[in-house]
Formats: C-alpha cells, sequence, structure tokens
C-alpha cells in the first residue's frame, strides 16, 4: 500500500542524504507508518498548503471522489405502475420531512429509513427517486462501492461525512445504492474491515434526528464546502437503501429506529404489469388495436425492466417491417448464406445511399400486435435466469381427463385469486391451501401444478426434491428459506415441489440430524412467523405413505387430491389431447379413439405411457412411408396403432398396481 510522503521525507529530498541521515530517515518512515490514515492527511493537507509537497486532490481525505451535490429527481409517482400499496406506505414514512410539527408536537422521534427489496429489474432505484420527485425534497444518491476504500478506516469516515452532508440539506432523501455491499452480515464477514463499516452505518443511522454538533474544522474543509448547521437545529432525512439480497443484510440495520420498514417490489402481477405497459407505452406510436390487458396476460413474470426492453424489442420490429417494405425482402427463419449476403449488400446499399425516405411511407408506421409477439419470442424475463421461475406454457387445453382434480385445484388455487370479492362476500377465508398431488408416476401430476399456474396467472417456481439438498451443514435449509423469500417476493405464487418425499421423509430417531432439519425447516417456512400471503403450495409425490406425517395436517398440505389411472373415456379425451385432435400429428379419419381405448391391453396405461404409445405408432408410420417410398402414408393409421400396442406396455408393474389401489382406497373421494 502506497501512502502520500511526509513532511520530513520532502525536506531531506531538498539535499544529498548522507549516512548520518540514513538512521532517522527510516526512523521517520517508521514513525509516519504508524500513524492513523486521518492525522496523516491533516498533516499532508498543512504541507500542501505551505508547498512542500504535490497537490493533493480534493475528495473524502486522500482518494478522490465525485463531488457529493443533491439531484432533483426525474421520476413521480406517475412514471411507476403497480405500486399503489407502497405509494401509500411511503406517504407515511415521509410525513414528517413536509411536515415536521406533527412527530414533534407528539413527541415522536421520526423513521430513520427504508429498505427497499426485491428481484433485479423491479424498479427499486426508480421508486426511490420517485419519492423524492413527488414530494420536491433534495435527492443525494451514491452507490454503495463509491464508499469502499482500501485504506483502513476510509470507508468509515466516507460514511460519517456522507451522512454530514445529507444533514445539511435536510429534509431530504439519502438513497443507498445496493446497500448489501457496506453492510453484510457481520458473523460471516471475512475482514474487520467489514465489521467496522457495518458498526459505523449503524452509528450514523442512529445519530440521525439528534441535535447537530461541530466537528474538527480542519475536517470540514476537505470535503464539505456549504455552511456549517447552528447548533441544535435537527437534521431529519430519510435513508433509503435498495437490495436484491435481503438475507445477506446484518441484522442490527433491520431493527426499529434504523431502517424501520422493508418494503417489498415483487415480480408484478397481470394488473401491475397492465399499469407498467401503459406507462413505458405512452410514448410511442402504436396501433389503436393493441391491448395491454392482453399483452399483460402474455408476459407473465416480467418485470418492469423487462417491459421496458419488450417495448423497445416491438419498436425495432416495426422498424425492421419497415426496411422490409423498403427492400423488397422478407427475413425468412432460415437463410442460406448467399441470401444473407444478399440481404446485407441491399441493407449496405441502402443505409450508405444519401436519398431521403419518402414520407409518405412512414403513414402506416405503427408498432402491432406481432411486433410485440415477435419481440416476446427475443425478451425473455430476467427473473428466470436470477432462480425466479415464470409462468409455465401449459394449459387446460393440453390436459386429457383429469377433470375431478381440475375442479378441486380450481376452487383451491384458481377462484381465491380470480373471485376474491366473492369469498369475501360470504367470509369465506381465502388463505393459500397446500395440495398434495398422489398417485402413480406418469398421470399428470406435473402437467396439472403448471396447468393451474398458467390459468391463474400466477408465477409458478419449480423445486425438484433432491435438488435443495446439500452435503454443507446449512446450505440445504438455506436453500428452503430461498425459495421462499422468492415466493414472496413474486406473490401471487405457486411452489411446486416435485417427489416432496425426498424433501420430507419420515422422521425417526435413526436419521440424521440434517435430514431432520431440513423437515423442521420446510414445516417452519409453511406455517410460521412469517405469513404465506399469496403463497400457494403444491406437491408431488409417488409415496404418499413415507411422507411426514406433519405436513399433511391442516394449514401445510391440507388437502391431497389422488390422481388414478385414467379410464377408458379418458384414455379416449388423452389421446385426442396428444394428437391435436387428430392434426398433429396427423392421424387416419379411420381411426377410432373411443374404441380404441377399450382395448383391455389399455386397462393400467398413464398419461405418459399414452403419450409413448402415439409417438411409437407415429414413428411406425414414418418407417413405412421411408421404407416403402410410398407418399400416400402420409398420416398414422388403424395397424400403426394396433402394432405399437404390442410394443409399449404400462409402465406400472403389478406389483405396485396393489399398493396404488391401497391408497386410492385410503385418498380417493
Amino acid at each position: 500500500m502506497t501512502l502520500t510522503p511526509t513532511p520530513a521525507l520532502y525536506t531531506n529530498a531538498k539535499r544529498p542524504a548522507t549516512s548520518n541521515d540514513t538512521a532517522e530517515t527510516s526512523s521517520h518512515n517508521q514513525q509516519d507508518s504508524e500513524i492513523p490514515s486521518a492525522h496523516l492527511r491533516k498533516k499532508n493537507k498543512r504541507t500542501m498548503d505551505n508547498g512542500e509537497g504535490p497537490p493533493m486532490k480534493k475528495g473524502f481525505g486522500a482518494i478522490e471522489m465525485v463531488q457529493i451535490v443533491p439531484q432533483k429527481a426525474r421520476y413521480t409517482f406517475a412514471d411507476l405502475g403497480g405500486c399503489e400499496s407502497q405509494f401509500l406506505e411511503v406517504c407515511r414514512l415521509t410525513m414528517h420531512l413536509k411536515h415536521p410539527e406533527i412527530h414533534s408536537t407528539l413527541g415522536i422521534q421520526p423513521p430513520n429509513g427504508v429498505l427497499l427489496h426485491g428481484p433485479p429489474g423491479c424498479g427499486k432505484t426508480m421508486f426511490a427517486e420517485a419519492i423524492a420527485g413527488e414530494f420536491e425534497l433534495p435527492l443525494i444518491r451514491i452507490s454503495s462501492t463509491e464508499l469502499v476504500a482500501g485504506i483502513s478506516g476510509e470507508t468509515e469516515e466516507k460514511i460519517r461525512l456522507l451522512f454530514q452532508k445529507a444533514a445539511q440539506h435536510a429534509p431530504c432523501l439519502l438513497l443507498l445504492d445496493e446497500i448489501d455491499v457496506i453492510a453484510q452480515k457481520r458473523e460471516t464477514a471475512q475482514r474487520d474491515m467489514e465489521r467496522r463499516v457495518v458498526s459505523q452505518l449503524i452509528a450514523c443511522l442512529d445519530d440521525i434526528g439528534r441535535s447537530v454538533s461541530h466537528s474538527d474544522s480542519s475536517d470540514q474543509d476537505l470535503i464539505i464546502d456549504t455552511p456549517i448547521l447552528p447548533i441544535n437545529r435537527p437534521k431529519h432525512f430519510l435513508v433509503i437503501g435498495t437490495t436484491s439480497r435481503l438475507e445477506v443484510i446484518d441484522s442490527a440495520l433491520r431493527r426499529a429506529g434504523r431502517f424501520d420498514k422493508e418494503l417489498a417490489l415483487g415480480i408484478p402481477d397481470e394488473r401491475a404489469r397492465t399499469k407498467i405497459l401503459e406507462i413505458v407505452c405512452r410514448g410511442l406510436r402504436m396501433d389503436s388495436n393493441i391491448s395491454m390487458k392482453t399483452l399483460a396476460r402474455l408476459t407473465p413474470g416480467y418485470v418492469g425492466a423487462d417491459l421496458q426492453a419488450l417495448s423497445r424489442e416491438a419498436a425495432l420490429c416495426a422498424v425492421n417491417r419497415l426496411f422490409e417494405n423498403i427492400l423488397n425482402s422478407t427475413k425468412k427463419r432460415h437463410q442460406t448464406i448467399d441470401e444473407i449476403n444478399l440481404e446485407l449488400q441491399k441493407m449496405l446499399s441502402f443505409l450508405k445511399s444519401n436519398q431521403d425516405l419518402d414520407p409518405n411511407k412512414f403513414d402506416d408506421l405503427f408498432i402491432r400486435m406481432e411486433d410485440f409477439q415477435r419481440a416476446l419470442a427475443i425478451i425473455h424475463p430476467s427473473a428466470k435466469r436470477e432462480g425466479f421461475a415464470t409462468v409455465p406454457d401449459v394449459s387446460w387445453q393440453d390436459i386429457g381427463a383429469l377433470k375431478d382434480v381440475r375442479n378441486e385445484l380450481e376452487w383451491s388455487i384458481l377462484y381465491p385469486i380470480k373471485r376474491p370479492e366473492d369469498f369475501e362476500l360470504l367470509g369465506v377465508s381465502t388463505r393459500p391451501q397446500g395440495i398434495l398431488l398422489c398417485g402413480p408416476p406418469g398421470c399428470g401430476k406435473t402437467l396439472l401444478a403448471k396447468a393451474i399456474a398458467n390459468e391463474t396467472g400466477m408465477n409458478f417456481i419449480s423445486v425438484k426434491g433432491p435438488e435443495l439438498l446439500s452435503m454443507y451443514v446449512g446450505e440445504s435449509e438455506r436453500a428452503v428459506r430461498t425459495v421462499f423469500q422468492r415466493a414472496r417476493d413474486s406473490a401471487p405464487c405457486v411452489i411446486f415441489f416435485d417427489e416432496v418425499d425426498a424433501l420430507v421423509p419420515k422422521r425417526s430417531m435413526n436419521e440424521t440430524s440434517g435430514s431432520a432439519r431440513l423437515v423442521n425447516q420446510l414445516l417452519t417456512e409453511m406455517d410460521g412467523i412469517q405469513e404465506r400471503k399469496g403463497v400457494f403450495i403444491i406437491g408431488a409425490t409417488n409415496r404418499p405413505d413415507i411422507v411426514d406425517p406433519a405436513i399433511l395436517r391442516p394449514g401445510r398440505l391440507d388437502k391431497i387430491l389422488f390422481v388414478d389411472f385414467p379410464n377408458a373415456a379418458e384414455r379416449a379425451d388423452i389421446l385426442r389431447k396428444a394428437t391435436k385432435n387428430c392434426t398433429r400429428p396427423k392421424v387416419a379419419a379411420d381411426v377410432d379413439f373411443d374404441a380404441y381405448s377399450q382395448n383391455p391391453a389399455m386397462e393400467y396405461f398413464s398419461g405418459a405411457d399414452i403419450t409413448a404409445l402415439v409417438h411409437e405408432a407415429s414413428l411406425l408410420a414414418l418407417k413405412e412411408r421411408l421404407s416403402s417410398g410410398d407418399e400416400r402414408i402420409d398420416s398414422i393409421q388403424k395397424k400403426h396403432f394396433e402394432e405399437a400396442l404390442h410394443n409399449v406396455k404400462p409402465s406400472v408393474n403389478p406389483g405396485d398396481r396393489d399398493r396404488y389401489l391401497k391408497l386410492k382406497n385410503i385418498y380417493k373421494k
């Protein structure tokens, strides 16, 4: 580490060094290396003023930093959509900045800080700027990484002077972006500096609202050029911290008196996405036939940044469509190298030419729904890359049979989300329920969970049972907490635990403590201190008999639905859904699915077995067409299904069928 030279070293450099100076110089070096950095900087400043050293850059101590100047916010509440409840909460928290006499009359301490958390791209920084813009307050915005310094004590000094600067401009807002950089948990900190920084931040938050005292004038001159506040003047301002990793913030910061309130800006639902789309598209030239509600229905899991990128990509698609009309070309999905080179030459010749475009060609230049359809194939929700799953593309039209189970799922999940006012009218609780789907493998348990999430438009987090297990102590429990925290941020949300028996097996005295801790953590998250508001749980298992009984009580997975083998009528329905009503793959007109499903050989076929049967029949038809060269074979015929039935057998063996029959008698209604 290189420090600024001391005055003594500069003095000795004016004459040649002698042997007598060697010991003195080394003594000076040893003494100056032990001087605290703050004292050293004061000494260097006096040296700089006397002309004995190089000029020092103005900033925090010896490190240059951008001058802190309050900004005028660019946004207001009108620039954000779907945050009405958060806006209302913020109005209560910022009341003391506009009317301090209310809190002074009551004699109470106003709130000091607000912590905004949520997935990346949900608008945390923009939300903080909108608060300052709506109430016309000065905004001091700084990234937390700018506060980190390499010299011991520099970071703490920067934090102290930053809070002093905010106090001078009170009432104002102090925005600490990505506060998790300087506020991580002290028990897991790798260095002592990280612990000191958190302690300094805690001390500064505790000092907000107290009377101002004059500090050393030399320290004030280093960074602050504005007049010093009078003594005993309150310094009320609000600190707003943003983070996408709430779980790493030190617990001492998350108590009352510091960050008094934690506001979650999660993944927007369909109504919020409609509001956001209206805002991001209000300056675009769009076709009048575009419905924002329809577009919001097509964008589950998209956050504000994704929707803004989607509108921008749709505009680019409209521009590309204009170029295609001008160049008389059509963009194909698969192009040869020669076609690509030809299109490239046309584009280059057009862009390099100085000819003006005909204004009449812009008359029909609008962003159409087809442009948004193209953009949806390009722009994917960022939450999916961050570990948040989105609504699957499986709908009820893709699932055959299972009418009874579907009806139970609709009343447990779909209607409480779609018709909450009817439940409220009759006083029926809309508390999120937990559902356990059990039954033979391949009968559509996972498809049911995906379809109900798609039908409600809720976010969907799929958890394979063994993927949460870890060999390290505490990692499995942390993974469970992370899943539920993401679900609360994305509410309304469905958490689907596939093969849940791997996560919550029956606890006994002979098992390892790690497995018991994981079961306890999952049970605590299901109905612990934190409520599951808007978080629905669906579990799927082939072995409900080995699941821990504690998870099956009311309040957790309180409804058990048995998904049985399909009967003859249901098998025919699955065959139609698997072939898209005999269109894909194409089925000959003489094939009768109702009669074919009556075959005794299909008695214990599951939905997965029927899908495999259709795939085998289509391969047999293709083999016959290629081997015989008969182009008239363009569909699956009856003989292909009969031959495929000899090749595909039920996946559940007779011994397991008896076990599932006993489970059916227990759980089937």
